[in-house]
């Protein structure tokens, strides 16, 4: 019967260590719209490439070369790396609070003591008090009956998966980045390269109209006209200088090491941004809710699951709690029988601790924890809106910069047309130099702005691939995480 009842109990125990008074959780509905801004028709089967093979939509041998080198140098993603296992090990000791802890014991206790205080028979002489003991023990362990621990432990592995998605976002981050860092300089090289042909033709230009200013058919208004243009030019060949070397500086960076002579090498190839590769093309159509699974979003998420747990581990600070110390062993007090036959002892020492007065402070904890958790739901659907309005605003530069870039184009045409006539005229002593030094600079601004455009649209793809959480393709594999098959 004896027996029977330890039984009973023992697993009363353990039925209710497994329970919680985590709240139910339901996720919040999304703040935005069910469709983006601009309609379209189904999306097209198109390989946009993910988070996991990055590589089908950044194309560019050099890009990718840089790419792998920042996701094994960079600083920041080793910071989050090294976030992540601090918030593993974290999870892991929460965890152990489940289960008791068993330490081995070895100790002795002499003391000297006057006989004649203690009316013992030995004499006036000092008396000696000897306990030796060997064993084994549980020290404080809390049965966690309501859930505490448990709520506790969730919160930190919930934690803990915020901490790897955030890893996973700034994986993404790093990636767009580089891109950007190289579209960056190659654009700045691009308007290097421009910028000193223009210098050459003006230039060239500049001797020109001082001949004809020295022969008497030329002025000197047209002089300082030409060499003004000649020193504007100059003076942008030192700015796309910079900007360009600044550029490499932040690529730099961004890789997490000096590039390989082979790699710049390579980039040098790269006169313009039609050298680079292309990225895929953009599906039209493309779901609202494919932003769901982006990782800062699934990251705010496990934070607000993290807050939701916090309040099953404050709802329990309200119950009793149930300590028990125990342990088994020899003693004796003479060392030369510890082991004898006979010497054992235990004990065991549990204690119910029931909260009386406290003057408001567990309550004061549970408001708390939900008030955080309101906190986290508002942070959640921040970020959810945040992640729409992204991906709306690439979206919305999707056709509108590709429609610009060919009217840039167009206007360069244009514009080389014009300085053409234009020169040709002044030096068939038609026009005066100002007409052409007009088409010339409205070409370079042309060219410039070509330039720009082609920036932004290249960089605005690279965006909508980040806002989309890595990708278009619908279909994801499973994440896979270790931390799932611990103990909660």
């Amino acid at each position: 019967m004896r027996s029977s009842t330890t039984t009973l109990t023992a697993g009363l125990a353990l039925l209710l260590s497994g329970c919680t008074m985590i709240p139910d959780y339901h996720r919040p509905a999304a703040p935005v719209a069910t469709a983006w801004p601009n309609k379209a028709a189904d999306v097209a089967a198109t390989d946009g490439g993910s988070l996991e093979n990055w590589r089908t939509f950044y194309r560019d041998p050099v890009l990718q070369s840089l790419i792998e080198t920042a996701l094994a140098n960079n600083r920041d993603l080793q910071i989050a790396q090294h976030q992540v296992e601090a918030s593993s090990a974290q999870f892991d000791i929460e965890n152990a609070a489940l289960f008791p802890t068993l330490n081995g014991t070895a100790g002795a206790n002499i003391q000297k003591m006057n006989s004649r205080i203690w009316s013992l028979s030995q004499g006036n002489g000092p008396f000696y008090m000897r306990q030796y003991a060997v064993g084994f023990g549980v020290s404080a362990y809390e049965v966690d009956l309501w859930g505490r621990i448990r709520s506790a432990s969730r919160a930190s592995f919930d934690r803990y998966v915020a901490d790897e998605l955030g890893r996973e976002s700034m994986r993404l981050s790093i990636i767009a980045s580089v891109s950007t860092a190289m579209l960056n300089w190659v654009a700045n090289n691009q308007a290097l390269l421009v910028t000193q042909n223009v210098l050459a033709n003006r230039r060239h230009t500049y001797d020109l109209v001082k001949q004809t200013a020295d022969v008497g058919t030329g002025t000197q208004l047209d002089v300082a006209e030409a060499e003004a243009a000649l020193r504007d030019a100059e003076t942008n060949l030192q700015i796309y200088t910079r900007q360009r070397e600044q550029a490499m500086n932040q690529l730099e960076l961004l890789v997490g090491t000096p590039l390989m002579p082979s790699v710049r090498a390579d980039m040098e190839h790269k006169a313009a941004l039609e050298d680079v590769v292309p990225f895929p093309d953009v599906p039209e159509g493309l779901p609202s809710d494919m932003i769901a699974r982006r990782p800062d979003i699934l990251s705010a998420e496990q934070v607000l699951r993290a807050a939701n747990d916090d309040i099953g581990a404050a709802r329990a600070e309200f119950f009793p709690k149930i300590q028990i110390t125990a342990a088994n062993g020899t003693a004796s007090n003479n060392i030369t029988r510890l082991f004898q036959s006979g010497m054992g002892a235990w004990n065991v020492a549990p204690q119910i601790t029931l909260p009386l007065f406290d003057a408001g402070r567990l309550t004061a904890e549970l408001h708390q924890a939900k008030a955080r958790k309101k906190e986290e739901i508002a942070r959640y659907e921040k970020t959810v809106q945040t992640a729409f309005r992204e991906v709306a605003d690439a979206l919305a530069g999707r056709g509108t910069y590709l429609e610009q870039l060919h009217a840039q184009n167009a206007l360069v045409q244009a514009g080389g047309r014009q300085y053409q006539l234009a020169l040709a005229r002044f030096k068939g002593g038609y026009d005066p130099y100002l007409d052409t030094l007009v088409a010339q600079r409205t070409l370079y601004s042309a060219q410039l702005g070509a330039i720009t455009t082609h920036l932004q649209q290249m960089s605005n793809t690279v965006t909508l691939y980040k806002a989309l959480g890595g990708g278009w393709n619908e279909t994801l594999p499973a994440r896979k995480n270790a931390m799932i098959n611990h103990v909660l």
